[in-house]
């Protein structure tokens, strides 16, 4: 009674004798479990507490055990995890040990209207990286930015991809760094910056620099937007040489003080053209008021056109008394590259890739067509008819998978990749042997794009399009922007012949939901034919 007056008018009752009397060893074992784990709570340290939690449990409580054994070992694996994506190796904070050991042949190669590598006043460390490339002569823009660069001016070169571009300005950076040592290494201090509008071209110039700057102990480092952002931070603790980054993520890094660019010796912003497509100036602006003024750096502007506006910004970025170097191709289009059209109707296109697959040596084959929901019904087309080394490639492909892709199509694993052209952009891989448009695109721009994947650094190429009752009056206006009629011929005698299917089910879109895209194919255009009636519009050129 005392104990219950107590309690309503405050006060704690007196304990019983069975309140007095210890406790069960099932409560005990219980209390003790909420015990240790407010403690590991606290230490932050879930792997230790679900080893004690779980020998408490076996001995007290069968039942409970089998439950906490399943909730042990989720954050025994985030710890592995956690673990594991924060081990990044650092460079050390030493100055770069080059090895300029190596004593160049004495007799120089040579080729009539062409100039060889060793005949120029290079490094031995830059020269034995050349010649180990099998890199015996200069391209043209090679030629012409070279002899300027290496003086320490600053260049505005118009050269399109594939042309050597990126030798030409990182043989420059290369040989100034080594016939300027540092002394001093500070964390995160790039000597020096190469802005690239995508992803994927970041990373292509980060591989073209680890094979040039081989024997120059040069850290190449690149950041983009899509990976880890506290992996790539770790890496801006070590000394960083060369710094390969897109814009946002770059500007990204600076916010929160990781990256120092007050000392960049060497400046390079290579597609400037299509910085400006893609709306990054304002943040390239940004990037280049927090480096060291244009007279006390080397900068260098590479862009597939030198109008206007580009040479607006070269005459802001660049030194007053930079150099221009134009490289006008013959051709709009490679001469390396075989360009057919063949009019068919639209279901026969599948047969006739299926043909060059069997019956041509098809290395790599990239075949574009114009929206995503048509990529992921060919895809599955080509794999139903046997096609596996196969891949898709369209703009929502993460990150992490588009460069897996990309690498097994560099390795070989993958053969075939069909892609949307916004995909597409950004891709360089060698030995490219076969471009095909399986739909003509809307913009001719485009068709310069799709195929100049193939025929890339002197190799030899094919580009195949289809002109059917669907995409065929696109091909006047691409002729009249490349300055070239394209040869139309109808296909050869058992070109559009029927396969068999080796598979029956759906390798892609089933994958990725199916009829998700229906919406598209069931109206016959995409969002953006849509809201303008079913037709693409396009800017006319006059």
């Amino acid at each position: 009674m005392l104990g219950f007056l107590k309690k309503i008018f405050g006060g704690e009752p007196e304990p019983t004798k069975e309140q007095e009397a210890p406790k069960p060893q099932a409560q005990q074992g219980s209390n003790q479990n909420k015990k240790n784990h407010e403690q590991k709570k606290s230490q932050d340290n879930q792997s230790s507490h679900g080893q004690k939690q779980g020998k408490n449990n076996q001995k007290h409580d069968s039942k409970p055990r089998n439950n906490n054994q399943k909730h042990e070992s989720k954050p025994k694996n985030n710890n592995q995890r956690q673990h594991k994506a924060q081990h990044v190796n650092v460079t050390p904070l030493t100055p770069a040990k080059t090895d300029n050991s190596w004593v160049a042949p004495t007799e120089i190669p040579v080729e009539e209207g062409k100039k060889a590598f060793l005949s120029m006043d290079l490094c031995p460390a830059v020269q034995r990286a050349i010649h180990e490339m099998d890199f015996k002569f200069c391209t043209p823009v090679q030629e012409g930015v070279l002899p300027i660069s290496l003086k320490g001016q600053d260049v505005a070169a118009k050269a399109q991809t594939g042309t050597g571009k990126t030798a030409a300005f990182l043989i420059s950076m290369y040989n100034h760094f080594v016939n300027n040592p540092q002394t001093e290494v500070k964390a995160g201090t790039p000597r020096a910056l190469i802005l690239a509008p995508t992803r994927e071209l970041a990373l292509q110039i980060g591989a073209d620099a680890e094979g040039l700057g081989k024997y120059c102990d040069i850290r190449v480092e690149t950041f983009f937007g899509g990976m880890d952002f506290d992996k790539q931070a770790q890496i801006l603790r070590g000394r960083v040489d060369i710094a390969v980054a897109t814009p946002g993520r770059l500007m990204d890094y600076h916010r929160r003080k990781m990256i120092n660019l007050r000392e960049v010796e060497f400046l390079c912003i290579d597609e400037a053209d299509r910085m400006l497509d893609m709306g990054f100036i304002p943040d390239v602006r940004k990037i280049v008021g927090y480096l060291p003024g244009r007279d006390k750096r080397i900068t260098q502007l590479y862009s597939a056109t030198l109008n206007q506006s580009v040479l607006n910004l070269a005459a802001s970025w660049l030194n007053e008394k930079y150099e221009k170097v134009e490289i006008n191709p013959e051709t709009i289009v490679s001469k390396n590259v075989d360009q057919k059209v063949y009019t068919v109707t639209a279901n026969q296109k599948e047969n006739v890739i299926l043909w060059h697959l069997k019956n041509e040596e098809v290395k790599r084959m990239i075949i574009f067509a114009n929206r995503k929901f048509d990529c992921e019904r060919l895809a599955d087309k080509l794999y139903q008819y046997g096609v596996d080394k196969l891949e898709l490639l369209t703009g929502d492909v993460p990150q992490k998978k588009r460069m897996r892709i990309l690498e097994e199509f560099r390795s070989g694993k993958v053969q075939v990749l069909v892609a949307t052209d916004v995909a597409g952009r950004g891709i360089h891989v060698d030995d490219v042997s076969h471009v095909v448009n399986y739909e003509l695109p809307y913009e001719p721009e485009d068709y310069v794009h799709r195929v100049g994947r193939t025929g890339r650094a002197s190799a030899l190429g094919k580009a195949i399009s289809f002109a059917d009752e669907n995409s065929g009056f696109e091909l006047p206006e691409i002729e009249c922007y490349i300055e070239m009629q394209l040869p139309a011929e109808v296909p050869l005698e058992g070109m559009t012949d029927d396969h068999d299917k080796k598979h029956s089910e759906r390798k892609f879109a089933q994958k990725r939901g199916g009829n998700k895209h229906s919406g598209n194919r069931n109206k016959g255009g995409s969002r953006h034919q849509e809201r303008n009636g079913g037709h693409h519009h396009r800017n006319k050129r006059r």
